[in-house]
C-alpha cells in the first residue's frame, strides 16, 4: 500500500494521538478478543462490566470496527478531547458519512472510490445485502441509516458519548500519556534525522521510497492500494490497542491516516509479507515437507537427503534453493561436506507471522 507524498513538507507529516480512534481500536478489540492477547485482562474485565444495553447497542452497530475500520474513527486532525472530534464528525456531510460508516459495501470498490449508497441504487442493495449477512440487528441499523442518516448519526454518537462514560474515558486517561509521548518521539525523530528514520520507528513494515519519481510511504500488507497526500498531509494515530493491526485510510480524496501499534511492536518476527508468502508456499510441497523431517532433527548433505527419501541429488539441490530462498535452511560447509539444516526459530515463528500478516 503507497502513499505519495511527493514535495509534502515534512510539517504537513503528523503523529498526534486522537481519542476518537483510540475508542475505535478498543471497539475492535472488544469485538474481537481474540486478535488481542495481549489485552485479554482489559477486554475480559471490561465486558462483564457493560450493561446489557449497552453491550447490545455495541453488538447492533460493530461492523463499523470488527473486521475493518470505518474511515470516519480515524480523524485526519486529532483533538485533545473526543467532544471535539464528535463535533469535527458532525460537520462532515451525510453523504460522505454514510459512505465511510458503511464501508462494508464499498470495501472492493475502496482504493478507486464508490459512491454513497444514499445517492447510488447499486450500493444502497448492495449495503442492505451484506448488512443482513451479518445479522439481523445489523440489517436494522443499515436500514435505519439509509433512510433517516441524521437521526442515525446521532444515534451514534450517543453510543460512543456512552462508551466514553461507560469504561473509555478511564482508559483515555491511562493512556494518552504513552501515546502523546512516542508521537513525540516520532516528531522529534523526524526533524532530527529525517522522515526515513521517523517512518522506520512507526514499524519494520513500513518504508519511505525515494526515486527520480517522487518520495512514497509504503506500507507492507496484503491489501493492494494506492493514494497521493496531494497537499493535504498524512497522520499518523499511535495506539495502545491496535496490535497486531497497522490501519492505512487511503479512500480517494481523504487525507492519508495511519494508525500503528505502540510499544512492542512486530512481536512474532515482524516478517513482511512476501517472505510469508515464500515459506508457506516452500513447505506446501509434499517432499519438502518430508525433508524437513530430516531438517530440523539435524544437518545433512544433499547426498544423505537423496539416499534417505529415494530422490536424485539435483532434485534435493532443487528443493533445498526454495526453502533456502524463502529463508528456511541454513547451510554451513565442514570441511568437503556442505550441510543444510532447518532454520527451527524462523518455522516456529511461521503460524504467528503467518497470523500478524493477515491482521496487519
Amino acid at each position: 500500500m503507497t502513499i505519495d507524498i511527493t514535495g509534502l513538507p515534512h510539517e504537513r507529516i503528523s503523529f498526534c494521538p486522537s481519542p476518537l480512534a483510540e475508542l475505535g481500536a478498543a471497539l475492535h478489540a472488544l469485538a474481537e478478543p481474540a486478535h488481542h492477547a495481549r489485552l485479554h485482562a482489559w477486554t475480559t474485565t471490561t465486558a462483564a462490566a457493560l450493561k446489557p444495553e449497552l453491550a447490545d447497542r455495541l453488538h447492533e452497530a460493530d461492523f463499523m470496527w470488527r473486521s475493518t475500520r470505518s474511515d470516519v474513527l480515524l480523524p485526519a486532525r486529532p483533538r485533545e478531547t473526543l467532544a471535539e472530534e464528535l463535533d469535527d464528525l458532525d460537520r462532515m456531510d451525510d453523504e460522505k458519512y454514510v459512505g465511510a460508516a458503511l464501508e462494508i459495501s464499498c470495501a472492493s470498490h475502496y482504493t478507486h472510490g464508490a459512491p454513497s449508497p444514499l445517492v447510488d441504487d447499486r450500493m444502497r442493495r448492495r449495503a442492505l445485502d451484506l448488512a443482513a449477512a451479518r445479522g439481523p440487528r445489523q440489517a436494522a441499523f443499515v436500514e435505519r441509516m439509509l433512510a433517516d442518516p441524521p437521526g442515525t448519526r446521532a444515534w451514534v454518537r450517543r453510543l460512543l458519548e456512552d462508551c466514553d462514560e461507560a469504561f473509555f474515558a478511564d482508559t483515555w486517561r491511562r493512556v494518552r500519556i504513552q501515546l502523546a509521548a512516542d508521537a513525540r518521539h516520532k516528531t522529534e525523530l523526524m526533524r532530527r534525522k529525517g522522515l526515513a528514520e521517523a517512518v522506520a520507528d512507526v514499524s519494520s513494515s513500513m518504508t519511505l521510497e525515494e526515486d527520480e519519481r517522487g518520495s512514497r510511504i509504503v506500507v507492507d500488507k496484503l491489501v493492494q492500494g494506492r493514494t497521493a497526500a496531494e497537499g493535504r498531509g498524512v497522520t499518523f494515530l499511535p495506539t495502545a490497542f491496535g496490535w497486531p493491526h497497522l490501519f492505512a485510510l487511503h479512500a480517494p480524496r481523504w487525507q492519508p491516516v495511519i494508525q500503528y501499534p505502540v510499544p512492542a511492536r512486530d512481536l512474532g518476527g515482524g516478517a513482511p509479507v512476501e517472505a510469508v508468502k515464500l515459506r508457506l508456499e516452500a513447505i506446501a510441497h509434499p517432499m519438502r515437507m518430508r525433508l524437513c523431517r530430516s531438517l530440523a532433527r539435524g544437518a545433512y548433505t544433499t547426498s544423505e537427503l537423496a539416499d534417505a527419501y529415494g530422490i536424485t541429488p539435483p532434485e534435493v539441490s532443487r528443493h533445498l534453493a526454495v526453502m533456502k530462498k524463502a529463508g528456511l535452511v541454513t547451510t554451513q560447509r565442514r570441511g568437503r561436506y556442505v550441510l543444510h539444516q532447518l532454520d527451527v526459530a524462523v518455522t516456529a515463528r511461521l503460524g504467528s507471522d503467518f497470523l500478524e500478516s493477515v491482521l496487519r
